[in-house]
């Protein structure tokens, strides 16, 4: 859309950031398309093979760090922040209590990306009623996209060591959306300075030593990772470091002392479902493919797999401390198809006193 000089940008900006709160989001940014420095950083870190198996982070050349790439005409990208932590999960009570299982607060809920999406193509039809056509597109952690980067160029937040962009009145409980569009907007102030100072928690805590170094991830040997984009085996030497985490990993965010500042989310569809933020490992390892399936329609952690789901389950039981609970749901799934399922049962048997010849 080329710039039409009778409309009030500076006006239509303040309108998005309205809309957007009325919409349900806790914050609005608006951010240039300029991530070259993110470009090469994303670069470097995939040229060392810290991406794993997450092959479409490295597809589609350099779209993802170039929004006018991917969307032919885009000027600026609105970023949304929408807080998604759920009230009262008792996330270190249930990491302390090695029998429970522990979920990423993020995946407790509903998925989040429906909600987002539809939320943002209303802010782009409101923007359109104000403006007239123009061109505009929603994603939400759907296309090669770098959310946090954008996020950052749109001051919503700075980039911290552990990689998650932070906000010093909301922390980093939060989910993201962008809006490209091709309307000439000012921009927000960008975030660029590092707030995290000299604290160093989140890279002490992190159970599987997945930080190379402030701001570098080794995903590989992170447990969200391993939990839900990993297909095959999870190495041995990680698996006791994975405790009771089975899909998603939260101690970094846990730990960070600007997370004081997050607020709990009003939102429904973040609050938990099936007991998710509460089971212990022994009942969720019972659940047969078809529960599997039913109680994780709309969830993120259909993402991991029944397979990887078991997988994962056995090895936080392998982690557990020896009950009959424990070694007789491992042995009532010992005989499983699944030959990778099977390794990491016999592999957590092994780990129990009481498991029989």
């Amino acid at each position: 859309m080329p710039q039409d000089s009778t409309l009030d940008y500076q006006q239509l900006a303040a309108d998005i950031h309205h809309w957007g709160r009325e919409l349900g989001f806790q914050q609005i940014g608006i951010g240039s398309v300029d991530l070259a420095e993110h470009e090469q950083h994303l670069q470097q870190w995939l040229d060392k093979g810290y991406h794993g198996e997450m092959d479409y982070l490295a597809r589609h050349g350099n779209m993802r760090s170039r929004p006018a790439e991917l969307l032919p005409g885009t000027l600026r990208v609105i970023s949304a922040r929408i807080d998604y932590l759920p009230p009262d999960t008792n996330a270190i009570r249930i990491l302390n209590n090695p029998d429970k299982a522990y979920l990423s607060r993020y995946a407790l809920g509903r998925d989040y990306h429906k909600l987002v999406r539809k939320r943002l193509t209303q802010l782009g039809k409101q923007i359109e009623q104000a403006v007239g056509q123009h061109g505009y597109r929603a994603f939400v952690d759907s296309a090669p996209v770098l959310e946090r980067a954008l996020g950052s160029r749109s001051g919503l937040g700075w980039i911290g060591k552990n990689t998650m962009l932070i906000n010093r009145q909301a922390g980093s409980w939060f989910f993201l959306g962008e809006l490209f569009t091709d309307l000439p907007l000012p921009l927000d102030e960008a975030d660029d300075a590092d707030h995290c100072g000299r604290c160093t928690k989140c890279l002490e805590v992190c159970p599987t030593n997945a930080f190379v170094n402030e701001h570098e991830l080794d995903a590989r040997r992170c447990i969200s990772y391993l939990t839900i984009e990993l297909k095959g085996a999870i190495p041995l030497e990680l698996r006791e470091p994975m405790g009771n985490r089975v899909f998603g990993c939260d101690d970094c965010q846990l730990v960070c002392p600007w997370n004081r500042f997050a607020k709990a989310s009003s939102e429904t569809d973040f609050r938990p479902r099936h007991q998710l933020d509460s089971s212990d490992l022994a009942d969720l390892f019972t659940w047969t493919e078809e529960q599997f399936l039913d109680r994780t329609a709309g969830s993120p952690i259909r993402r991991s797999g029944y397979a990887g789901w078991l997988r994962n389950l056995a090895v936080g039981l392998g982690n557990a401390p020896t009950s009959p609970k424990v070694v007789d749901a491992l042995l009532a799934r010992r005989d499983i198809e699944d030959a990778m399922v099977r390794e990491h049962i016999e592999w957590a048997l092994e780990r129990h006193p009481i498991n029989p010849a």
